[in-house]
């Protein structure tokens, strides 16, 4: 056939983010940046259970060694969260406006609890991970301990000696795991794996992955408590 001479019409960024469609693809890419950033900061914080020297050496590697590399994959997460927050709350207030009265007890006995918490995870999330860094990373909170710039190892060991940090970790992880577990499902949807012969199976792998980092990350101030990381 010859050319009609019609221009292919590619949606202008305006107008793709504010659909709800763009939201949701914005919410699935922030989402699988972040994700990533988790797995990959579950697999430094597990070398706690080697040597003190091993994720020493990782801290000295982050901080001095990949400075610049550093700030910039911060500036991506920063802009990844921003991104995912703003198009979380917004089609949460989308959603709320185009509801009829009387629908919501009926869609909270269809849904899951992963989903119907998953607006107020969210923020409680948030100030977990503000805290934890204003702890660990920058120092400036650091109760019954003195924090020792450069020896991760102790500072994660006394850190979690006090047992309500360790349990302020430990439920905004379990929260952080409900948050993921919809969200990894959610993503599956929006990548077109929502046939019904896999639901059952999707929901379960996403489910498995959530509580799998989960388990990684609160085995370190369990560890603590118990003694077996000094």
């Amino acid at each position: 056939m010859g050319n009609t001479g019609v221009i292919p019409h590619h949606p202008h960024p305006v107008s793709f983010w504010q659909s709800s469609n763009g939201k949701k693809v914005v919410m699935a890419v922030t989402g699988a940046i972040m994700f990533c950033f988790i797995v990959g900061h579950m697999i430094g914080n597990l070398q706690m259970f080697l040597p003190p020297e091993h994720i020493n050496a990782y801290g000295h590697f982050l901080h001095h060694d990949i400075t610049e590399e550093l700030w910039i994959i911060r500036g991506i997460l920063l802009l990844a969260l921003a991104l995912h927050v703003t198009a979380t709350v917004q089609l949460a207030l989308r959603s709320q406006a185009a509801r009829p009265i009387g629908y919501s007890r009926k869609e909270a006995i269809n849904s899951s609890y992963a989903s119907r918490t998953m607006y107020w995870s969210g923020p409680i999330v948030l100030a977990f991970l503000i805290f934890h860094l204003l702890q660990f990373t920058a120092g400036y909170i650091h109760p019954q301990a003195q924090f020792v710039a450069g020896d991760v190892y102790g500072n994660v060991a006394s850190g979690f000696r006090v047992w309500w940090v360790s349990a302020w970790y430990i439920f905004a992880l379990c929260l952080l795991g409900l948050h993921l577990s919809h969200g990894l499902w959610s993503a599956f949807q929006s990548i077109g794996c929502a046939h019904p012969r896999l639901t059952r199976c999707l929901k379960i792998s996403a489910q498995a992955i959530a509580v799998l980092i989960v388990l990684g990350y609160i085995s370190i101030p369990i560890s603590v408590l118990l003694g077996v990381i000094k």
